[in-house]
């Protein structure tokens, strides 16, 4: 499996058999990080309504399109080319600092016998029945920028119970990334021992079930767009 990071909440994940998946597209005016070239199989989004989050109609190609929330709220279970898909319903922060909160989905899949948890847009701390949503999931794709989405204390709770393998950081303040209402990545790392924490110094990265460690490492990727 590939994984390669484009920016803010979106990524690519490529499997060995071909099969495309981009997660969250943003909108480059926005955001500031660069349109997304790639012509996937599959998007999924984790909401509707959010210009940060889901913009699958700026994707090239004729994907299908995955909506995470309406996906939760009609089942949690849809299988794509050969890839089966959970989602489960979320809220952006209650106390949101520009407008009210709006509902988004968190989900995971499996590729190559990695299962991917990608966090949506959250913003409170996680229930019990989100916090088992993600058991077991190899690979957290994580946000680690703090308000207006999951405090980082709250994720820290979310990663010692989930124990992923990976825990690979989006959603943080960039030199592209246009809002300044995030953290940089050194507030999320500093969780963690430095010996815990790999960079890639790479947008993309190539993962199999082996090369996963056996405890919990953070892999910070570079953005590609």
């Amino acid at each position: 499996m590939k994984l390669k990071w484009y920016g803010h909440a979106s990524f690519l994940v490529t499997a060995s058999n071909g099969t495309t998946i981009i997660t969250d597209p943003y909108t480059p005016e926005t955001s500031g990080y660069e349109p997304i070239p790639d012509t996937p199989n599959v998007v999924i989004i984790s909401s509707d309504n959010d210009s940060y989050h889901c913009r699958a109609d700026l994707i090239k190609g004729n994907p299908t399109i995955i909506n995470a929330l309406e996906l939760a709220q009609a089942g949690g279970v849809r299988a794509v080319n050969g890839v089966t898909f959970q989602a489960i319903q979320a809220m952006e922060a209650l106390d949101h600092h520009e407008h009210d909160p709006d509902q988004n989905g968190m989900y995971r899949f499996t590729v190559d016998d990695i299962s991917v948890g990608h966090l949506g847009d959250v913003g409170n701390p996680l229930s019990d029945e989100q916090m088992r949503f993600f058991a077991g999931v190899d690979v957290l794709l994580a946000l680690a920028g703090g308000h207006p989405t999951i405090a980082l204390d709250d994720l820290e709770a979310l990663i010692k119970r989930a124990q992923p393998k990976l825990v690979v950081p989006m959603h943080f303040r960039t030199l592209r990334y246009k809002p300044r209402n995030t953290f940089w990545i050194q507030s999320f790392l500093n969780y963690f021992a430095p010996e815990d924490v790999d960079f890639a110094c790479a947008t993309e990265v190539t993962l199999t079930r082996e090369m996963l460690p056996e405890k919990t490492r953070v892999l910070v990727l570079s953005h590609a767009c």
